[in-house]
């Protein structure tokens, strides 16, 4: 009987074995997690992959720090600039995340048959003259129905220009303040 135990147990002792040593790493090199991500292009991180989008650990798509004061995705001078330049209005939604801030009607008190709508896209992490798109929109009131009316090209222009000079200011005063 117990010649009949024993031989039972050696299929199992066998697979046993056969296990611990798969687990060990026959004199190869065991990589860390850190090395395994610089020798793979390590996909995981971000929730688009390496090449963008929301981060979650801290490093932007270019290898450098993430805004973390913040907390913001895009560049903060531009971001907080934007902000008090389209103060007067009205935000329907601001996501700093992906750089857009979108407007609801805004009439004027001078003109109450014209409204304007401003679509606010901030396009880089540094801070450049082209790193802002804005759209604007405008409609005249016909009776009791509001059209769409064209805008000047100057209008967008004109705001993002506002947008940057406000941008630089920021930068300038915490330049000097940091000092």
């Amino acid at each position: 009987m117990r010649r009949l135990t024993a031989l039972r147990l050696v299929p199992v002792l066998l697979a046993a074995s056969v296990t611990v040593a798969g687990c060990s790493s026959w004199g190869g090199k065991t990589e860390t997690v850190e090395e395994q991500m610089k020798n793979k292009d390590y996909k995981f991180g971000s929730l688009l992959g390496t090449d963008g989008g929301l981060n979650l650990f801290g490093k932007n798509k270019r290898g450098g720090e993430q805004d973390s004061a913040n907390g913001l995705s895009v560049n903060s001078f531009l971001w907080r600039a934007s902000l008090d330049t389209l103060s007067f209005m009205p935000i329907a939604s601001a996501d700093p995340f992906g750089g857009v801030i979108l407007t609801d009607w805004y009439t004027p008190p001078d003109s109450p048959n014209e409204r304007f709508k401003v679509n606010l896209y901030i396009l880089d992490r540094q801070l450049r003259a082209d790193g802002v798109r804005v759209s604007v929109f405008k409609q005249q009131r016909n009776g009791s129905e509001w059209r769409d009316a064209n805008v000047g090209p100057e209008t967008a222009g004109t705001l993002e220009d506002a947008v940057l000079t406000r941008a630089r200011q920021l930068r300038v005063s915490q330049a000097a303040a940091t000092r």
